[in-house]
């Protein structure tokens, strides 16, 4: 309130507030009256109670995204991902090297990806058995039969598993074969299928929406943790901005701004943000030195073949300097390499 505030107007604020269900603690000091506001944010914007008479400011100083903010939980989080005595952590503390192809399309050529990607020092493996295109006539994916794929490849390799899920429908089928659940860009907003994946019992893995600000990215997080699920990894997979001369553009800010808002996990998706092979290497190694908790990569052994996205897929050499930049890159910024815990149960 401003110094000159009667008492009449501080009475006329709280019962506004009040008017809506709210709740008002008022505190007064020396120079200055402060109400304190409790209860939903849409109902008090409508107040208009920077209008009020006495009013000096109005600031918004709690989160909207209650379980996944770091004003109510300090400490940053670590999500185990894989099988009981096979997991592996992406948090704080590690820094997590992710890779597989972008879509399953063969066990021949899923094996032959994950075993590119496990010789640079990924620990966990991606691959796609649903597909969200632009296109209804680009490859959707393999369905099912991509997931028996992936969970083949798994017993195989030893690495856990992270597929999307597009339908709130398929959850439990993903949720069966798979160590976690993607949920992509074009559903980050796509509440049922949230509420679905946080009610699943697995880890997910939450993309950020093409136009979507940092908030609604966070609260889409929220509504998977209000399903009582804060196993959740961010991932930053660049933005649609009027740049062509990428396929997105990577908001490299996004990582310290939300490890400073959210206590989850962050990684970010430089194949997906660039859509380029050229330009994969050098933005993971800015995704590692800005401080990321990890990095998912696509690799394939024919990129010239691949049914989906194969311009953006490593191998050989761009692979190599990869694998060099996840080596040596994380112990400069204070983190070790995730590697697979046998320890836990």
């Amino acid at each position: 309130m401003s110094p000159d505030a009667t008492d009449e107007d501080v009475a006329h604020v709280v019962e506004r507030v009040e008017s809506v269900g709210g709740e008002a603690f008022v505190s007064k000091g020396l120079s200055r009256t402060i109400i304190g506001l409790v209860g939903d944010i849409e109902s008090f914007h409508h107040l208009n109670l920077r209008t009020l008479q006495g009013v000096a400011d109005v600031h918004r100083i709690s989160s909207p995204y209650k379980l996944v903010s770091r004003q109510h939980h300090a400490e940053r989080s670590t999500v185990w991902v894989g099988q009981a005595g096979n997991r592996v952590p992406i948090g704080p503390d590690t820094f997590t090297f992710m890779a597989g192809p972008c879509a399953v399309e063969t066990p021949e050529q899923t094996l032959e990806s994950a075993l590119m990607a496990k010789s640079a020092g990924a620990t966990i493996l991606r691959g796609g058995a649903y597909k969200p295109r632009t296109s209804p006539y680009a490859f959707q994916g393999l369905g099912v039969a991509g997931l028996e794929i992936l969970a083949s490849v798994r017993e195989a390799t030893g690495l856990p598993v992270v597929t999307e899920v597009v339908d709130a429908r398929d959850v439990p089928v993903v949720a069966e074969h798979a160590d976690m659940l993607q949920i992509g860009t074009r559903n980050m907003a796509n509440f049922g299928l949230l509420q679905a994946a946080g009610d699943a019992g697995k880890p997910v893995l939450l993309k950020r929406g093409m136009t979507a600000t940092i908030e609604e990215w966070l609260m889409a997080a929220e509504y998977i943790a209000q399903r009582g699920n804060l196993d959740v990894v961010l991932c930053e997979r660049g933005i649609r901005t009027f740049e062509p001369a990428t396929r997105n553009t990577l908001d490299i800010s996004a990582v310290p701004v939300v490890q400073a808002a959210s206590h989850l996990p962050i990684i970010v998706d430089p194949s997906h943000a660039a859509g380029r092979k050229d330009l994969v290497v050098p933005l993971s190694r800015a995704a590692i030195a800005v401080g990321a908790d990890g990095i998912i990569v696509d690799v394939h052994p024919e990129p010239e073949k691949a049914l989906c996205d194969g311009p953006q897929a490593l191998l050989g050499q761009e692979l190599r300097e990869l694998a060099q930049a996840v080596r040596t890159l994380p112990a400069a910024v204070g983190r070790g390499q995730a590697s697979v815990d046998l320890r836990r149960g």
